[in-house]
């Protein structure tokens, strides 16, 4: 991180001379909860244990919260204000010198033109920890309701969507991971350096957890962690409330 933030420094640039930063060495949806967790276990945090209970009032929170707020207050690489659109457009339009966003958002700059690499978000210096995103796959569903004779035209038409062929379709249009066995083996994944960094940031990442009190957790993150960026709280207090909103809504919604 600190060589990150160097970087940064290095390509946070005012061009013109008018006092507003014209390249920034730094941004994505840092306003957002789910783009904090890098941050979070990078400090040695998550958001729950095994049993599905917060664990947000943390040293490793506090220190999060700090460290993205002395990102942009301290050594001035990320935007004062920056949501996922803003990040996006900035990146495309040659404006940002490094990115944090999802394999989605790879195939969208191809398209747009820019050239770019893929690593992993650096480790944290104090810690020695790789931040570790949170990583999930797409899936597909069938609905209960489904007329048993028009089942098995269902499951064939799935069983063709994630067969190996079509995800390496998706991999060479979009730059998606598979997760067939069968694809991954496939040169088209080996010969693909985007693919191969995507999946070496994937190999430290911590699996999304399946279960509803996530949502409880992800609203009560989000207005506290937005007031420690607002200048309106300390990290120490937003991690305290974190927690207690978090316990309070998972509650309700076990009522």
């Amino acid at each position: 991180m600190n060589e990150l933030i160097q970087i940064g420094k290095e390509l946070t640039k005012d061009f013109d001379g008018d006092g507003k930063i014209d390249q920034y060495g730094l941004v994505w949806n840092y306003t957002e909860p789910f783009f904090f967790i890098p941050f979070l276990t990078g400090f040695g945090g998550w958001v729950m244990d095994s049993l599905g209970n917060p664990t947000l009032n943390s040293q490793s929170t506090v220190k999060a919260l700090k460290f993205v707020r002395d990102l942009r207050d301290k050594f001035k690489i990320i935007p004062r204000e920056c949501d996922y659109n803003t990040a996006d457009a900035l990146f495309k339009e040659g404006r940002a010198g490094m990115l944090i966003n999802g394999p989605w958002s790879i195939g969208g700059y191809k398209k747009a033109g820019v050239k770019f690499g893929i690593t992993r978000i650096p480790k944290v210096d104090e810690t020695g920890l790789w931040p570790a995103p949170m990583i999930s796959i797409k899936g597909y569903s069938i609905n209960m309701n489904v007329d048993e004779g028009k089942l098995p035209y269902v499951v064939d038409l799935l069983k063709y969507l994630v067969s190996a062929e079509v995800q390496l379709e998706l991999t060479k249009t979009l730059g998606t991971i598979p997760t067939h066995k069968k694809a991954l083996e496939s040169e088209i994944v080996k010969n693909d350096p985007l693919v191969q960094s995507s999946i070496w940031q994937a190999e430290v990442g911590k699996p999304m957890p399946v279960v509803p009190e996530l949502r409880a957790i992800w609203d009560s993150m989000r207005p506290y962690y937005q007031a420690v960026l607002g200048g309106t709280m300390t990290p120490e207090e937003a991690a305290r409330k974190m927690q207690e909103l978090a316990l309070k809504k998972i509650e309700e919604m076990n009522e």
